[in-house]
């Protein structure tokens, strides 16, 4: 799949507008949610719709129809195929927390660091896409469609 830029002629995008978020369970229920609420974010968690043993590949679908954006620290997504698969499939924008052993409230802090970043790559890249957050809030492509690349914002 080639690098898409959104455009104005794709004003019929499934993201809705202001982006609106998903939790992934690894990423708990409340200091996440609680701090990007805080944020004025719309926010959505993983146990809310969903139960704790549904599979990825299911939740990936219905988050796809909803436009919902999905934060995760799941750094392995990417290379399950079934879940790549699946998160190509359903068209979604993911963001994943690259930091390893962050506390709930480091985490939070992260996110919303970097939400200046991921609106601006929701803004320009149509889904599907992975991009990794530092621990720093930094934001770079990692995977858009089927390609690699290394871009900052």
């Amino acid at each position: 799949m080639k690098l898409r830029k959104r455009s104005g002629a794709s004003s019929s995008s499934k993201l809705p507008e202001p982006p609106i978020f998903f939790l992934d369970r690894n990423l708990g229920r409340k200091a996440v949610a609680d701090a990007l609420r805080q944020a004025s974010v719309e926010v959505h968690v993983h146990d809310e719709h969903f139960p704790p043993d549904a599979r990825d590949e299911e939740w990936l679908a219905e988050v796809g129809k909803r436009g919902w954006i999905v934060l995760t620290k799941d750094t392995r997504i990417r290379y399950r195929s079934s879940e790549l698969a699946a998160l190509v499939k359903a068209e979604i924008s993911a963001f994943v927390l690259t930091a390893g052993n962050l506390r709930g409230e480091e985490m939070a802090a992260v996110f919303v660091e970097a939400l200046p970043a991921i609106r601006r790559f929701v803004a320009r890249y149509s889904p599907p896409l992975v991009a990794g957050i530092t621990k720093s809030g930094h934001v770079s492509l990692l995977i858009h469609g089927s390609r690699t690349s290394g871009r900052r914002t």
